[in-house]
């Protein structure tokens, strides 16, 4: 994508499509200013990626002042005092999509991946740090490849046996084509203790700028969920399914027929329950739709329902979260209305939907919500500049 591009998409992302996204991330973008801060301590981050171990610990990562951090806690409003995996500051990637990630895998390693902006242009770098001592110190932050090519939003997960998988946006493959093809590249690793396992190309013709999301089956094979560039320079969503260790077919999740040569900047969420049934949520501005929508699919991916819109159109619904604990499925977005964002939350038990609620709002700076489950137990995560981090049980929320 040319620096001309990549200008268009960065004022597109502010100021046209998607509103709720944009005016959210405007939040996020500027915590720190809000906070009249300048370290890395968690109050100054304008991004928390949260993740519970099979002990229940909360662990968190964030980035502030040019810092990766982590921190842990047993109640989710004390932590203990944070570990610097970077001690000087660096050119994170502060990219609407991209956070640091964190997970503990089964053999106890705990694993932190975040992306470095290279010099030249949009190019980043992801660089992966492990613990072995409970996160008492990490080692020195490494790149997951050799590849020097454009890697940014990476994502992070762990399947039901301890295993953990990497997923990100790559550029080696499109830029090493001749010509070079449109958008980038997702590749994967699996990571051990021993760091990133070899890394390989799982689908070409990526959107270059949204996240990525995983999850896991009912057989624990990784399934993605990503936005594709279609031929007519056409983004809308794709998913597949890996089957012995290689992702399986791409099936398309709608035809939005989102015709734009620029970056959205805002990634879908998937989630399956028990059961096998997939659950997906994206947003769009194509010709066919527009806003934030869901959907399911009871083969796989394979063919998915009508999408149904998520929200209040008039409050600029946007990134979606899904939780599938169980039979149970849970949604949580955002929404803004001009002067307040909140959050969102309804569950799915069976074939229907609870009615929706408010979780949590904030009229000051704002992370994304993010929901993750400490066993049974759904939670949303969410940090915002007046009123601190706050993990809200999904349970006990009115």
């Amino acid at each position: 994508m040319t620096h001309l591009k990549q200008l268009i998409c960065g004022l597109f992302f502010i100021s046209a499509a998607p509103v709720g996204a944009a005016e959210s991330h405007d939040h996020a973008a500027h915590m720190g200013h809000a906070n009249d801060c300048s370290d890395a301590a968690l109050a100054c981050s304008d991004k928390a990626q949260p993740f519970f171990d099979r002990e229940g610990r909360l662990w968190l990562a964030w980035q502030g002042g040019g810092r990766i951090a982590v921190a842990s806690s047993t109640d989710g409003k004390s932590f203990t005092s944070p570990v610097f995996i970077t001690p000087d500051p660096i050119a994170a990637d502060v990219g609407a999509d991209s956070r640091p990630q964190i997970i503990r895998d089964g053999s106890g390693v705990i694993s932190v991946i975040y992306s470095v902006m290279q010099k030249s242009g949009y190019n980043g770098r992801i660089y992966l740090s492990q613990s072995k001592d409970g996160g008492v110190s990490f080692s020195q932050p490494r790149p997951v490849t050799d590849d020097a090519a454009s890697q940014r939003f990476p994502a992070l997960a762990v399947d039901k046996t301890g295993r953990a998988l990497a997923v990100w946006i790559d550029k080696r493959t499109a830029r090493a084509a001749k010509p070079p093809y449109d958008g980038a590249a997702l590749a994967f690793a699996w990571i051990d203790g021993a760091g990133a396992q070899p890394t390989s190309i799982m689908r070409e013709n990526s959107c270059e700028c949204c996240r990525v999301a995983i999850t896991f089956d009912t057989a624990g094979n990784p399934a993605a969920m990503w936005r594709q560039i279609f031929p007519g320079m056409i983004r809308d969503h794709a998913v597949t399914t890996f089957k012995d260790g290689m992702p399986g077919p791409m099936y398309r999740v709608a035809e939005d027929k989102w015709n734009i040569d620029a970056c959205p900047h805002h990634g879908p969420a998937i989630a399956i329950s028990a059961g096998g049934a997939y659950h997906v949520a994206w947003f769009t501005e194509g010709d066919a739709r527009q806003g934030l929508f869901y959907a399911t699919s009871q083969d796989g991916g394979a063919h998915f329902t009508l999408p149904a819109p998520i929200g209040a159109a008039d409050k600029n619904p946007g990134r979606a979260q899904l939780l599938a604990i169980g039979k149970d499925v849970w949604l949580a977005w955002q929404e803004f209305d001009g002067t307040t964002v909140s959050i969102l939350a309804k569950k799915r038990a069976g074939t229907g939907w609870a009615p929706s609620r408010v979780l949590a709002t904030t009229q000051d700076a704002s992370d994304l919500p993010v929901l993750i489950a400490n066993g049974a137990h759904p939670y949303l995560s969410w940090l915002t500049a007046k009123e601190g981090y706050r993990l809200i049980s999904l349970e006990a929320a009115p």
